[in-house]
């Protein structure tokens, strides 16, 4: 199983949350949970106006042998207005535009979408229960 819980974050409201969503999936091939603006097609939808955060921005997906990987799907500009980074224990690092990491098993960490234009940032924590 994975669970996902957001946080879309703003400088502005204080640290403030403008929403708590929560999504879980059965770690079962083939299985896809969503991150992005379209709510008919994710499941953990970010505030319509956030323009840094595509249609569909993230995607988690469980392989053949049950491992989640964590993809940062391409948009339609050809450079991102964001930066996606994932965070396990102590290590930090970037994801790609258009990549793919796996996440570990019985692992959690956070999936932060970061503004580069503005200070606010879509938080992705996971948890992943073996």
């Amino acid at each position: 199983m994975l669970e996902l819980t957001m946080a879309a974050v703003s400088a502005a409201e204080s640290g403030a949350t403008a929403g708590m969503l929560m999504a879980d999936a059965p770690s079962e091939p083939g299985t896809v949970l969503r991150v992005g603006r379209d709510t008919s097609l994710c499941r953990l939808a970010t505030p319509d106006d956030w323009l840094f955060v595509s249609r569909v921005h993230l995607e988690f997906q469980c392989a053949q042998d049950g491992g989640w990987h964590l993809t940062w799907l391409r948009g339609s500009l050809p450079e991102p207005s964001s930066e996606v980074r994932l965070t396990v224990g102590e290590y930090t690092q970037p994801v790609a535009y258009g990549g793919t990491v796996p996440l570990p098993r019985g692992g959690s960490g956070e999936v932060v979408i970061l503004d580069r234009t503005a200070p606010r940032s879509v938080n992705v924590g996971f948890y992943h229960e073996v």
